[in-house]
């Protein structure tokens, strides 16, 4: 029992140094016990007297207290909206930022996440017939052909720029050598960032009940990215062009255009912002939803609407909050 005790004091510890070193958000220190992490699975005690603390919180992060009353304005309609200023890590403005929500296509930036912290951009990637035989009605392909072979960076680029759940599949595979070993990576990847609310199950967010974030997760994960060079190349194409081979050697090409529309030009951002890129995201059960990272007066500023009514909406209210900066 002493050595249990021992455990718990070592434990507590470390939690109190980490809630003293965490600054940011304009908020004072203390307030920062408020913010609760999960416990991932695989680390949780049977024994109700051990305490688990988060011990890897990620670094240079917005940190919101659960206690923080969220900003009320009658012309937000979204489901979630958070705005923070990625330079000072001040909160400019928050939402039902903790609540779960389905987070449609955005979950492929945790699939980015995955393959630029995981993958081997000069890898080739064979495309199964699980990734080429996606049948759910709606969903976006880029139209790969089972036994294309294509660069895993060629492939990133397609996934991201064209949202192709085939391009996702065909990540995960070769990453973790199955969609649910995949799926684990991700939710112990989500942990260590601290993401406390979120839960996937597929790397594309094709709907599912079990699959579902938070718009304050998809901050952190979106921030986590910002320190890939290689992101933001991504984000900011308007057109991206892939070349590969086909099951018989064969060359082939692939061109797709951006879902954003502030990088095609059909969304205009304020006057004083510069729209770097982002990520979309759209099912009937999600709604319309957008993640996008922005310039104004040499601060960049990450933003998040969620479960929009529309694509009309979704921008409009994006705007809104840009017009806060």
């Amino acid at each position: 029992m002493a050595g249990k005790g021992r455990i718990c004091a070592r434990i507590i510890a470390l939690g109190m140094a980490i809630v003293v070193s965490l600054t940011g958000c304009g908020e004072k220190s203390d307030m920062f016990t408020e913010y609760k992490v999960s416990v991932p699975v695989d680390v949780q005690s049977t024994n109700s007297n051990l305490y688990y603390v988060q011990e890897y919180l990620s670094h240079d992060v917005c940190v919101i207290p659960t206690g923080r009353k969220p900003d009320k304005d009658s012309f937000m309609t979204a489901g979630a909206a958070l705005l923070v200023n990625k330079t000072t890590n001040e909160v400019l403005y928050s939402q039902n930022v903790y609540k779960r929500m389905y987070p449609a296509s955005i979950t492929k930036i945790v699939t980015t996440l995955m393959a630029l912290k995981y993958g081997n951009m000069d890898d080739d990637v064979t495309i199964s017939y699980n990734a080429s035989h996606i049948t759910e009605y709606g969903a976006k392909l880029c139209g790969f052909q089972e036994g294309d072979v294509i660069n895993l960076k060629e492939l990133l680029y397609s996934f991201m720029v064209c949202s192709g759940n085939d391009a996702g599949i065909a990540i995960a595979e070769h990453i973790s050598g199955s969609v649910e070993g995949f799926a684990k990576l991700m939710n112990r990847e989500m942990a260590k960032l601290g993401a406390a609310g979120s839960h996937f199950v597929n790397p594309h967010g094709l709907h599912d009940d079990n699959h579902y974030t938070t718009a304050y997760d998809l901050y952190l994960v979106f921030n986590e990215l910002t320190k890939y060079d290689m992101f933001y190349d991504i984000i900011g194409q308007k057109y991206y062009t892939a070349n590969f081979k086909g099951s018989d050697g064969g060359k082939k090409t692939l061109s797709f255009g951006s879902t954003n529309r502030y990088k095609l030009g059909t969304a205009v951002a304020p006057e004083n912002v510069e729209v770097i890129g982002g990520k979309t995201g759209t099912t009937m059960m999600a709604g319309s939803n957008l993640i996008i990272i922005s310039k104004s007066k040499d601060m960049d500023y990450i933003s998040i609407i969620m479960h929009a009514s529309d694509a009309y909406s979704l921008y409009d209210q994006m705007n809104y909050l840009l017009n806060k900066i």
